[in-house]
């Protein structure tokens, strides 16, 4: 079995050990400029991914992540910002890592060779049919990943992978298939350098493209959050004042009136609405902000 790219000696940095701090840092930087390209050439296979989430979010499925070490760390922080960033429940996106709660900050040794708690750990989440797998794996082939992929298909679910290794095992098991191709390490099989990067660039667009496709937000503002905080309570008086005219005061009693649900209190003072009336009209266009102000 060839070696994955992400383990091969990266020629750039042989002899990093004798480097200044300042050359250190300079390669480094040099080489995560080679990221975001990687990302950018991957476009139409995330769009494919994004549109196969999308859908089944909206017919009622979830989006599960699952992977191991760095990658499943990053799913678990993924799914983690969802509800408060959109307003999600917590189960419609959702995060699993190998070797459970203790292996994001603990390495859990073994834990992502053990392809019989793949499955089992998807199955008590209750994976179906209705939902998409995304596992992620930057080498493309960790049997406990590999797996739950596998598992997923078995039982109709929509599987996606993430990996930044060509021609990777994952591509078997994947519906659509995300690679980044970001080249070796810095420091050779250090994957939370450029293939962890790779791997928060591509999650940040499945999740956040979704969202704006499910109307979580009104052009690039977060209009579905939830503020479950004083910089967030700020973020909201400030949505609603720039989509109403209102001051920060009638902002905040307007928020207050619509039990700080900001689409509601948007389209309550911009439809002349009250809360129950603008609810419902938000519920007839899928809680779409723009649709709904259409009169």
């Amino acid at each position: 079995m060839s070696q994955p790219t992400t383990e091969l000696r990266n020629p750039q940095t042989t002899k990093i050990d004798s480097l200044s701090t300042l050359e250190i840092l300079q390669i480094i930087s040099r080489e995560d400029q080679l990221v975001a390209e990687a990302v950018a050439e991957e476009l139409p296979h995330i769009a494919a991914a994004v549109d196969i989430i999308t859908s089944r979010l909206i017919a009622g499925g979830r989006l599960l992540y699952i992977g191991a070490g760095t990658s499943g760390r990053l799913g678990v922080l993924d799914a983690s910002e969802c509800p408060p960033t959109f307003s999600t429940d917590p189960s419609m996106v959702v995060g699993i890592i190998a070797g459970g709660s203790r292996a994001l900050t603990t390495a859990v040794e073994g834990a992502e060779d053990d392809e019989h708690q793949g499955i089992v750990d998807v199955q008590q989440q209750q994976l179906s049919s209705a939902d998409t797998l995304v596992g992620i794996a930057t080498s493309g082939r960790t049997p406990y990943v590999l797996s739950a992929m596998h598992y997923a298909r078995s039982i109709g679910a929509a599987t996606i992978g993430v990996a930044c290794s060509a021609d990777s095992l994952m591509a078997d098991e994947a519906d659509v298939m995300i690679t980044p191709v970001v080249g070796p390490e810095v420091i050779s099989g250090s994957t939370r350098l450029k293939a962890g990067t790779a791997t928060k660039l591509v999650l940040n667009m499945l999740t956040t493209t979704s969202m704006v496709k499910l109307g979580k937000t009104f052009g690039n503002l977060m209009v579905d959050l939830r503020a479950t905080n004083s910089k967030l309570k700020a973020r909201s008086i400030r949505i609603v004042q720039e989509l109403t005219d209102l001051d920060s005061q009638a902002a905040h009693m307007l928020l207050a009136s619509c039990d700080g649900e900001l689409k509601t209190a948007i389209v309550s003072h911009q439809c002349q609405l009250d809360p129950a009336q603008a609810r419902e009209r938000l519920r007839r266009v899928d809680g779409h902000l723009r649709r709904a102000l259409v009169r």
